[in-house]
């Protein structure tokens, strides 16, 4: 069996706690966290990790019994000879390290979402992890969950008849969590998006780069539209609707309650049954099978570098439209400078877990 030595970059809430927070949520299966997804695959030993912040490395190391912990991950990658990292910053310096990890000669890389902050710097990583043979996956992780894998495959097989729409709605800003949003449309139409429009929350926000919550339409090249809501939507949040020619699904609450309806004639609809998937691994999980494979194929993963870049390259667009006054925007976008400053980034550098933890001391 072949071993592959991971490292983590960034030591927080989303590679090591999140786990505590979303125990028992019935949409989210466990592990969820970065190191705890790593735990659950034999071929991955997790050898090292990086933070700069003590408090944070000395919470991951009792929580996990890793000892082997850097201050900078720079030296990190220069001692440990990496087959496989993790970057769990924020992200304000993924670029960096991102680069960092390409020039150290890993063999995989496994980011957060999104990929980068500007267009340019999304190009630059990807390319130079290309040239390199480095495989790239990003964390839309709705690719390598079970349930939304099976909804693809039935449209795949055709049991909705031709796809004409799909609809998402949830309250995120569109850079940040929307880029879920934004990926899981792409992912379930399988094209690539040719124009679309879109309405920010405001005219300020719009004149910003700052991440904020956008109403937009998608053309795909194919002829499947799509709506995207991520202001608020209350009793719909997070509800996914796929429209067919033949049979709709709608998935309310990321698919925790999900309903099949059929046409088979001008009047006639019937409720069909969804079979869901009853043995599982959790997507974080299959994320971690799915990049070994592809180091060991070749191939690309689920959630590759190339489909991080398409759903910023979305979301700015539509902000574009907002600026430009409600009109349509073609992609792809000539100017690569445009950037969007993600949500997490706009909380500070300071991480979420050391906020928190202040927050609940005071």
């Amino acid at each position: 069996m072949t071993k592959y030595r991971a490292g983590i970059i960034g030591l927080g809430r989303i590679s090591s706690t999140i786990d505590d927070e979303v125990i028992g949520h019935p949409r989210v299966a466990l592990p969820y966290a970065h190191m705890a997804c790593l735990r659950e695959v034999p071929e991955i030993e997790v050898v090292a990790g990086a933070d700069g912040y003590q408090e944070q490395r000395d919470a991951f190391s009792t929580r996990w019994g890793v000892d082997n912990l850097y201050a900078d991950y720079r030296e990190m990658l220069a001692k440990e000879r990496l087959d496989y990292v993790t970057i769990a910053t924020p992200a304000k310096p993924r670029h960096d390290i991102f680069m960092d990890c390409v020039n150290a000669g890993v063999k995989a890389i496994y980011a957060e979402k999104p990929i980068s902050l500007s267009l340019a710097d999304a190009d630059e990583m990807v390319a130079a992890a290309r040239a390199k043979g480095i495989v790239v996956g990003v964390g839309c992780t709705r690719r390598w969950d079970p349930y939304w894998q099976m909804i693809r495959a039935q449209i795949e097989n055709g049991e909705l008849g031709d796809l004409l729409q799909v609809n998402v709605m949830g309250s995120a800003g569109i850079s940040h969590n929307g880029s879920h949003m934004i990926d899981l449309i792409r992912f379930l139409v399988d094209d690539d998006v040719a124009w679309v429009f879109g309405e920010s929350e405001s005219d300020e926000l719009a004149a910003s780069d700052d991440d904020h919550q956008v109403n937009g339409y998608l053309a795909f090249r194919g002829g499947v539209r799509s709506f995207i809501r991520t202001w608020s939507s209350g009793a719909s949040d997070w509800s996914v609707e796929v429209v067919g020619t033949r049979g709709t699904i709608r998935a309310f609450a990321d698919g925790l309650e999900t309903d099949w309806i059929e046409r088979s004639g001008r009047s006639d609809y019937a409720k069909r049954f969804i079979p869901r998937p009853q043995r599982i691994n959790a997507p974080g999980v299959n994320a971690i099978y799915d990049l070994m494979a592809c180091i060991e194929s070749g191939g690309k993963p689920a959630c590759s570098g190339d489909d991080a870049v398409k759903a910023l390259e979305i979301a700015i667009a539509l902000r574009e439209s907002h600026r430009a006054g409600g009109k349509r925007i073609d992609l792809p976008l000539a100017d690569r400078s445009l950037l969007i400053r993600s949500a997490e980034v706009l909380r500070g550098d300071l991480p979420v877990a050391i906020q928190r933890r202040q927050a609940a001391a005071s």
